[in-house]
């Protein structure tokens, strides 16, 4: 391309979900867009490190545990070895399909790509770095960040990716450890937590906070607790970090604050994620990250500088794939004038623990702090004949309705399908429906679904209950 030629009308950095969904939205405006990526394909951390490896190793894992507890006897189950080999090449697998589908994407779309690190020049300029060495300077009326998050490492935790993992070095483990401890309770660390539990690892959860997921239903967290107690696990909480080393044999050390040691063959470091702004050269554009390390941007994901743009990790919680993809098509449609995309503000939260947890709209205690009255109706799968099929007896789902057990404002749901079955209650909640939606409708036998004729049904009887009191 000549100098002239190095002019675009959106330029996105980062080709994570929210970087590739604002790509697409403004190519079919008919723009000229240009993607910069640091990775060989597009797809971020969520297709390379994050989501699709971690959840299909996730699935890998609740795989092996039911084929071991149904089909193969104890004894036999403990000498059964599972090769890490395996999983990898399956997980290697589906993120290379994931990966073409996505390049796939770009292409009908007529995106440029290139490979490389940008950083800004000037507001409305960034100079793009390859491996080569090569610099190409590129302009654009609207730049997109979408430069996703790196693994948190505070500093008395020496990562060295081989012993002492982060969550993006777990992926590349060789072989399926013995023991192992994780630091943190947060998204992250429980799904790999129960994860590797679950493949017969001896796991160790080590927090300061007094429960997991603390942002959860407590009866959620709870119950999670116990399932992964009965996989094996232990959760140590309200617990500091004094000093974390390998031996330099074949065990790592963790010594706690008040003497406590604790080993184990490999150690995750799990405490959370920051946004990845290194080299960027954001003063040259006029921007700086705020106190927690993110880029502040208004309702519509733009920034303080006209024409710039951030969505995704790098802006901060949320930090999901789904909500990144949302906000890079709004960040886009409102750089280009576009109508607004109407976007309901019931956002559901899906965990990919073993078992699953999901969450939308209110918790019981917060509904009750804003309300002051709930009524709470509860269907156990213990209870239903798909939780009898399916081995997962432990499993939940809650409805929170208002003192009248009428307006349904949230539902928490823990146990197999869960991120599935909350969509019933987020289109519930989205619509407005009373709760005797899910009374007078037909569910399939047998299914979790029916769950929330249940929990429903629980509610009407407290309902009526308190009609014959008065």
């Amino acid at each position: 391309m000549s100098v002239k030629e190095l002019r675009f009308d959106v330029v996105v950095i980062g080709g994570g979900p929210g970087g590739q969904k604002a790509a697409v939205q403004a190519s079919k405006a008919g723009k000229r867009v240009l993607l910069v990526d640091r990775e060989s394909a597009v797809g971020g951390e969520c297709v390379h490190r994050g989501t699709i490896p971690s959840k299909t190793l996730r699935q890998c894992g609740l795989n092996y545990m039911h084929w071991t507890r149904d089909f193969v006897n104890q004894a036999a189950g403990e000498q059964c070895q599972l090769a890490m080999a395996t999983l990898m090449r399956r997980q290697s697998a589906v993120t290379c399909a994931h990966e073409r589908y996505m390049s796939r994407q770009m292409e009908r779309n007529a995106i440029v790509i290139w490979r490389g690190h940008a950083s800004f020049t000037g507001p409305h300029s960034l100079e793009v770095k390859a491996v080569d060495g090569t610099r190409r300077p590129v302009n654009a009326d609207v730049i997109v960040l979408a430069t996703g998050s790196r693994p948190r490492t505070p500093p008395n935790v020496p990562v060295d990716h081989e012993n002492i993992l982060d969550s993006d070095s777990i992926l590349s483990l060789g072989y399926l450890p013995k023991s192992m401890l994780v630091l943190g309770a947060g998204v992250i660390a429980c799904e790999f937590a129960s994860v590797f539990a679950a493949l017969g690892v001896k796991v160790t959860i080590i927090d300061k906070g007094d429960r997991p997921l603390a942002f959860l239903d407590s009866e959620l967290t709870t119950r999670f607790v116990a399932e992964f107690e009965k996989l094996g696990g232990a959760f140590l909480g309200r617990r500091n970090i004094a000093k974390v080393e390998f031996d330099g044999v074949s065990q790592v050390e963790l010594a706690l604050e008040g003497g406590e040691v604790l080993r184990a063959d490999k150690l995750l470091c799990a405490l959370g994620r920051v946004a990845q702004v290194s080299g960027l050269a954001l003063e040259k554009a006029g921007l700086a990250v705020n106190p927690r390390g993110t880029i502040d941007v208004d309702e519509n994901c733009a920034t303080s500088v006209p024409g710039i743009y951030a969505v995704g990790d790098v802006i901060g919680p949320p930090a999901l794939a789904a909500t990144s993809m949302e906000q890079g098509r709004r960040a886009v449609r409102h750089a280009l004038r576009l109508p607004p995309m109407g976007v309901s503000s019931t956002t559901p939260v899906g965990i990919y623990t073993i078992p699953e947890m999901s969450s939308v709209g209110m918790t019981e205690a917060e509904a009750v702090a804003r309300t002051g009255g709930v009524l709470v109706g509860r269907a156990k799968f213990a209870e239903l004949a798909r939780g009898h099929i399916n081995g997962d007896e432990g499993g939940i789902l809650k409805l929170v309705c208002d003192s009248a057990g009428r307006k349904v404002l949230g539902a928490q749901i823990l146990g197999d399908g869960a991120t599935e079955l909350i969509h019933v209650a987020q289109m519930a909640i989205a619509t407005g429906q009373d709760i005797d939606v899910f009374i007078d409708n037909v569910f399939n036998f047998p299914t979790f679904a029916e769950a929330y004729l249940v929990a429903a049904l629980d509610v009407l009887e407290q309902r009526q209950a308190l009609a014959r009191a008065a």
